[in-house]
């Protein structure tokens, strides 16, 4: 199956999940994640629905190596979704792509937020994304395709409009206590 035989199957869910939205039949839903730490390691195991991606970091960060950083995973998230909203966008206005790469690359500083480089972001910055692709439609089609797809991303979007983010701690039993409290209910 070709990239542009995708893209056809691909408009009809589009515009049946469109029409839903239309007659009012889709709703918000939330999204989910969860990260634990592993014990031996510090690796993070992400577990997103019954999907699992491990983060860890580069050997010079104490890390094993044994899969992306966050950071590197925020790069890749933005570029599969700009790919996939260009699938999408592609699919609804019938441009037809044979080819489809998305490449994304960001700074990242260690020193940031030691001295002398206190204004230097802890974030990844100077985000940019190039997106390849082969075609046969015009420059104006494919003007409208990325216009929309700028416009439709949700990830890049989020990146490029400030959010509020909430955030708390809550304290749990450790294992030995656990242990220690089981005890003397038993005694």
């Amino acid at each position: 199956m070709s990239l542009n035989d995708y893209l056809s199957y691909k408009r009809s869910a589009v515009l049946a999940r469109d029409e839903r939205i239309a007659k009012g039949s889709a709703e918000a839903h939330t999204l989910q994640a969860h990260v634990t730490a592993e014990g031996r390691s510090g690796v993070r195991r992400l577990r997103i629905r019954e999907h699992q991606v491990i983060s860890d970091s580069p050997y010079d960060f104490a890390g094993f190596n044994l899969g992306p950083s966050s950071p590197e995973l925020q790069l890749g998230v933005l570029g599969t979704c700009v790919t996939h909203i260009f699938e999408i966008q592609a699919a609804k206005l019938q441009v037809p792509l044979d080819r489809l790469e998305v490449k994304v690359q960001g700074r990242i500083d260690p020193r940031a937020g030691h001295p002398g480089h206190e204004a230097t972001p802890i974030w990844p910055h100077d985000i940019a994304y190039e997106v390849q692709v082969e075609t046969t439609a015009s420059d104006e089609r494919l003007a409208e395709l990325f216009e929309a797809v700028e416009r439709n991303c949700p990830i890049l979007n989020l990146l490029r409009n400030p959010q509020q983010i909430a955030g708390r701690v809550v304290r749990t039993a450790s294992t030995s206590q656990k242990k220690a409290e089981q005890a003397e209910v038993t005694a």
